[in-house]
């Protein structure tokens, strides 16, 4: 498709909609967005192509593949595009707000109770018990991205993908504050080695750039660490929002001490229950942080760059699907960020400490991978295995 067939309106649309229109239509999916990116993409679907007819199917495949290849939140960036398409600038904006702001109210809220200093012991249990299914969630995104990652590969990068899946796994069990620059040299990697296969092609431009390292020196824990923190989850997350959580585990539990491995294994959940897109979790953290206003800070400095991304980049989209050297570079990046999500399992795993958490974590396992049940409703089921066993006297974490 050329750039003038995405980039034109529909032939299909019967009239662009009103700014009010989008705010209430983006607005209804973020608060009915339960279950994560593939809820999302089909309720975007229903409402643009099937609904109100503002986007042709062919139009609306396109712009997921687009989103596909671009780092950050996938269906967060369709969300906005599709609103941009419609509105333009004002479309997007509207559009993404509306999408991401009541998920985010609803996990600062529950922030609040779950990450405070005494919460009451219900609560407590129930965390405990959605905690210990995180590390089967992790593996059931991990394995779910594989196939898909394996079929993407070129016959060229196919002896070199396992080792990018297991550098991916192996920095974010060991060496979780470098995964970034693994994903990044993994990238890199397969970049040069395509043209290294390639000779007779011009060097263009190199995968996108390294961003400037120097804040994550600090050592202080404060805003600048924290606006580091969300950078990272929100530009450089290839592969879907749950490799956000070997981003954001040692920052946020080790390094920072912003919260312990309980508390953190309590917002992982809490972005996994609430609606909306799964990055929302670093809002959950940036509260642990400082608070309401720190996990504001988080979200928008996380969710800015899906917005730059659309914005600046959306009318050289069809360009940027076709663009060999692009599609290389995450060719390397998506195999190490699937990697990524499978190793944080284990760490994830690590922070259990009781008996009856690892029994539940055995039982989302069973749940989430042969059974086929979903996200939701396992975290739903774990977090009243805690209730249930604390209440018959079961230990709570320390």
């Amino acid at each position: 498709m050329s750039t003038v067939e995405l980039d034109a309106p529909s032939a299909a649309t019967p009239a662009h909609p009103s700014l009010l229109a989008v705010l209430r239509e983006w607005g209804r999916i973020g608060c009915l967005g339960f279950g994560g990116p593939p809820t999302h993409i089909a309720l975007l679907r229903q409402l643009c192509v099937e609904r109100r007819r503002w986007l042709t199917a062919t139009e609306f495949e396109d712009a997921v593949a687009v989103c596909n290849l671009l780092p950050g939140p996938a269906s967060t960036q369709l969300a906005i595009y599709c609103a941009w398409r419609l509105r333009g600038r004002p479309g997007a904006l509207v559009g993404g707000i509306a999408f991401i702001v009541p998920g985010l109210i609803l996990i600062l809220a529950l922030a609040a109770i779950f990450l405070a200093g005494s919460p009451p012991r219900w609560v407590r249990a129930a965390g405990a018990g959605a905690g210990s299914a995180v590390a089967a969630v992790a593996v059931q995104t991990g394995v779910a991205l594989l196939p898909a990652s394996w079929r993407r590969a070129r016959t060229v990068s196919r002896l070199r993908w396992p080792c990018y899946l297991a550098a991916g796994a192996t920095a974010a069990a060991a060496v979780g504050p470098w995964l970034v620059l693994v994903l990044l040299g993994c990238g890199a990697f397969e970049l040069a080695a395509r043209r290294h296969h390639r000779p007779g092609r011009q060097p263009g431009a190199a995968a996108p750039p390294m961003p400037l390292l120097a804040a994550a020196a600090t050592g202080t824990g404060g805003l600048l660490a924290l606006i580091w923190v969300a950078f990272k989850v929100g530009a450089l997350s290839y592969g879907g929002g749950f490799v956000i959580i070997p981003l954001m585990q040692t920052d946020a539990v080790d390094h920072y001490h912003w919260m312990t491995a309980d508390q953190f294994l309590n917002a992982v959940a809490l972005g996994q229950i609430t609606p909306g897109p799964v990055v929302q979790t670093v809002a959950a953290v940036g509260y642990a942080a400082a608070g309401i206003g720190g996990g504001l800070l988080a979200a928008a400095v996380a969710f800015g760059p899906s917005f730059a991304f659309i914005l600046l980049g959306g009318p050289h989209f069809a360009r940027l699907r076709a663009e060999p050297r692009i599609r290389a570079f995450l060719d390397g990046a998506a195999p190490a960020a699937a990697g990524a999500i499978l190793g944080s399992a284990i760490p994830l795993a690590g922070a259990l400490d009781r008996p009856w958490q690892y029994a539940t974590l055995g039982g989302a396992m069973i749940l989430l991978l042969p059974l086929r049940r979903g996200v939701v409703l396992t975290l739903l089921i774990a977090a009243a295995v805690g209730v249930v066993v604390t209440a018959a006297g079961g230990p709570l974490p320390q």
